[in-house]
């Protein structure tokens, strides 16, 4: 009996042995889970600091370069600041990662600094203008007529008498045209004849030039640069592409030439394939891209027509519409450009498509 209990006994303490060893591992095996962990935690602190730094330093150089660039904004007018808004969206980037409070801040900073920008770009564009006017008249120049607009897609130029005593442009002869910045070769715009033109996207990167004959006298009228794109736009399409098909309210202000009494709300249909207009459940017109087809900014219209483009369907079917504003305007140019090139199309206005394919 006592030495079967001494046995019983002698497996026990080794039973306890063992488990002793067992939770010893164990207790090792934590312990080195546990400092492992501390160590990763360690240097994701370390790498997120470094981020912070680095986003710390990207806001100081944007902000050393806005004021580089405010300084010699007021002496050279428009610069390039790609480079600026890559620093930006670095920034941003990085912010976003690790410091997602201050973004907010940083965005209404980014927005103000825009503001900025459009506004001393105004400015430099008045005073290019004003020193253009002065050297006309120091150099004893003929100097009757002038553009007065923004040269910025979404907004309209106007030949404007400089005086009382220059000539009536109703009874001139107004001929607008694009010229290309690389070799200085001149598109005529078929139809631009007024004396208001509202730049459209394929004048972008372009300069505008207006020729204006009276009385036996020719009055060339250029842009002092070439045509800027609209803040945002670029984006904004980006956003529709992805979409099957684009609906935009328009107004039909004219049918196949003729004014269109009626202003009840149109639906404008861009899609993939065809392009749709639709009065409630009634088509209008329903078309896919196609060689007849045509389509761009309203040539002329006075004041609204940045916010108008004309569309020909197909050959005896056309119409001009007007938009909401200028932004969905030019959108639906682009996004029906680009459905038609993706399928082998290239959409312009009338004559468009000679000066595309040089």
């Amino acid at each position: 009996m006592v030495e079967a209990l001494a046995v019983q006994l002698t497996q026990r303490e080794g039973e306890l042995i063992q488990e002793k060893s067992e939770v010893k591992k164990l207790a090792n095996f934590l312990k080195q889970a546990s400092e492992d962990a501390k160590k990763l935690v360690d240097e994701e602190r370390a790498f997120a600091r470094a981020e912070i730094e680095n986003a710390r330093a990207a806001v100081q150089r944007v902000e050393e370069a806005l004021q580089e660039h405010e300084q010699m904004s007021r002496a050279s007018g428009k610069q390039d600041s790609k480079e600026l808004m890559k620093e930006v969206q670095e920034a941003r980037r990085i912010k976003m990662l690790h410091q997602p409070s201050k973004v907010m801040d940083m965005e209404s900073e980014l927005r103000a600094l825009r503001v900025q920008l459009a506004e001393k770009s105004k400015h430099s564009l008045l005073l290019q203008k004003e020193l253009a006017r002065s050297k006309r008249v120091k150099e004893n120049l003929s100097h009757l007529c002038e553009l007065d607009g923004a040269e910025t897609l979404g907004s309209y130029l106007r030949i404007k008498p400089c005086s009382d005593i220059d000539p009536e442009l109703s009874k001139c002869s107004i001929q607008w045209y694009r010229i290309l910045s690389e070799d200085g070769k001149k598109e005529l715009i078929s139809g631009a004849s007024k004396s208001v033109y509202a730049p459209e996207p394929f004048d972008v990167g372009r300069i505008l030039q207006a020729e204006i004959i009276y009385d036996g006298q020719l009055i060339i009228l250029t842009t002092t640069g070439a045509i800027d794109p609209a803040a945002g736009l670029g984006n904004y399409v980006e956003a529709l592409v992805r979409k099957h098909d684009v609906e935009f309210n328009v107004v039909v202000t004219q049918m196949n030439g003729s004014d269109h009494p009626s202003e009840s709300i149109h639906v404008l249909h861009v899609g993939k394939m065809r392009m749709k207009l639709c009065k409630g459940k009634t088509t209008i017109a329903k078309e896919y891209y196609s060689s007849s087809m045509q389509l761009c900014g309203v040539r002329g219209g006075g004041n609204a027509a940045a916010q108008a483009l004309f569309w020909q369907a197909k050959k005896g079917l056309s119409v001009v519409l007007a938009f909401e504003s200028e932004r969905d305007r030019n959108a639906a140019i682009m996004l029906a450009r680009r459905f038609a090139f993706d399928c082998n199309i290239m959409l312009a206005g009338p004559d468009g498509r000679a000066s595309l394919g040089t």
